[in-house]
């Protein structure tokens, strides 16, 4: 396993990340603990999850996932040789927090301290904001409309910037990563931290994927100067990528059988994309969704790629794709495929 700088910290990640949003849904406790055990054993030292976990958000299971991470370690005694990032939810979830969760500094510190507490732990490495708190594009949305009644955000974002020190002051994080953020968002933050001698953001958690690579457009170049790599998230597009989907597919116990609310990359442009990208990976030999993995961890700009899955067997061929090294063949068709069907599922 390869392992990076978290962006200017003295942190190594592994180059694959182990999300968890599953565990407490589709995963019981003894799933999430083999996944845990196994990624371990196979080299992954990085642990991702959020507060608001698992997936869809429920107010009866919120926090499921974290508490499920905490007996494990706690079962384990093995905290000091990982690195543990989670998130706080931003506005408008109604599942956290009674429907109160936003970024002030008493939610802040809630969040934190119950974070902690269904960890099992004393610190938290990498504590991400899940989304922003202002009017911005995220979640799939696109052509950005000004809000002539939104407050200025950058209030706000110092506020949330010196409650984190607070909390990097107070021992209980360490270090600091967005999610869900534009290149303007992280940038400023970047400004903030520089000017008042704050916190640094050092990852920026968003999605991307063969079918959505949006990332590019702006983030890359911040991802690369700036030292604040890409932690990526839905690297196989939900599972779509691994092309068991095509044909009007509904595998037993899969996300997108088991819940309707997720489309974003099963309309008719991501399908034809993946059926290309799938037909690409079968012509030499590859397993696709490996091939879509290994593509995504090998970009210059990311940190680590967060894998997910149901089954041993499915994390199994994930963490399999650390060994898979594409061709220049490979790549250049991967590019030919992007530029006939650029982002078809932003």
């Amino acid at each position: 396993m390869e392992y990076r700088k978290l962006g200017h910290t003295d942190i190594e990640v592994s180059a694959l990340c182990l999300g968890t949003m599953t565990y407490g849904k589709q995963n019981t406790q003894q799933d999430a603990s083999s996944q845990l055990d196994y990624a371990v054993e196979r080299g992954i030292n990085f642990i991702d999850t959020a507060e608001m976990y698992p997936v869809p958000p429920e107010t009866e299971t919120q926090g499921d996932t974290e508490t499920m991470i905490g007996r494990w370690l706690a079962d384990r005694g093995r905290r000091d040789d990982l690195v543990i990032a989670t998130k706080i939810s931003g506005p408008g979830l109604s599942t956290v927090r009674n429907g109160k969760g936003d970024y002030s500094a008493e939610q802040l510190r809630t969040a934190v301290d119950e974070s902690l507490q269904r960890l099992q732990t004393d610190v938290i490495d990498l504590y991400q904001l899940h989304w922003p708190a202002r009017n911005s594009n995220f979640f799939g949305k696109l052509g950005f409309a000004p809000r002539g009644d939104e407050p200025d955000p950058v209030d706000g974002m110092l506020d949330v910037l010196e409650t984190l020190q607070s909390l990097v002051t107070a021992g209980k994080i360490r270090h600091v990563g967005l999610s869900n953020e534009s290149a303007w968002g992280t940038m400023k933050f970047l400004e903030l931290a520089e000017r008042h001698g704050l916190p640094r953001m050092v990852s920026v958690q968003n999605p991307y994927n063969l079918l959505n690579r949006s990332y590019e457009v702006g983030l890359a170049e911040v991802s690369h100067r700036e030292q604040v790599g890409l932690l990526p998230y839905s690297p196989l597009a939900f599972g779509v990528l691994s092309g068991k989907y095509l044909g009007d597919g509904q595998p037993e116990n899969a996300r997108l059988t088991l819940f309707d609310r997720f489309t974003r990359y099963t309309k008719a442009p991501g399908v034809r994309a993946t059926e290309a990208y799938v037909e690409l990976a079968h012509e030499h030999g590859l397993d696709p969704a490996q091939m879509a993995l290994a593509w995504v961890t090998g970009r210059p700009f990311v940190t680590s790629n967060i894998i997910g899955a149901t089954t041993i067997e499915q994390l199994e061929n994930d963490i399999d794709s650390a060994e898979v090294n594409l061709s220049d063949e490979v790549l250049d068709a991967i590019e030919a495929i992007h530029a006939d069907a650029p982002n078809p599922c932003p």
